[in-house]
C-alpha cells in the first residue's frame, strides 16, 4: 500500500467546500475511488457533485494521518 493526498472540492447546500484528505490505496485510481467512495458515503453525495483536483502519492515520512500511516506500515 502507498499514502495518496487528495485536495478538491465538493457541492455543499450553499457553496463549494474545499477537502483535503489522505488515503491509503495500490495506485492513484484506487485512491481516487476510495475518496469518491469515502466522502459519498459521510456526506452523502454523488460522485458527479465530489471535484478532485490532485492526488499526490505521499512518502511515508509525510503522512500526517495516523490510520492512512498504520494501514501503509510506516
Amino acid at each position: 500500500m502507498k499514502g495518496f493526498r487528495a485536495k478538491g472540492s465538493f457541492k455543499d447546500a450553499r457553496s463549494r467546500q474545499v477537502f483535503t484528505v489522505e488515503v491509503a490505496a495500490e495506485n492513484a485510481d484506487a485512491a481516487k475511488e476510495r475518496v469518491l467512495s469515502n466522502l459519498g458515503s459521510r456526506h452523502k453525495l454523488k460522485r458527479w457533485e465530489i471535484s478532485i483536483d490532485e492526488i499526490v502519492e505521499l512518502a511515508p515520512a509525510d503522512i500526517t494521518d495516523r490510520l492512512v500511516a498504520h494501514e501503509v506500515g510506516e
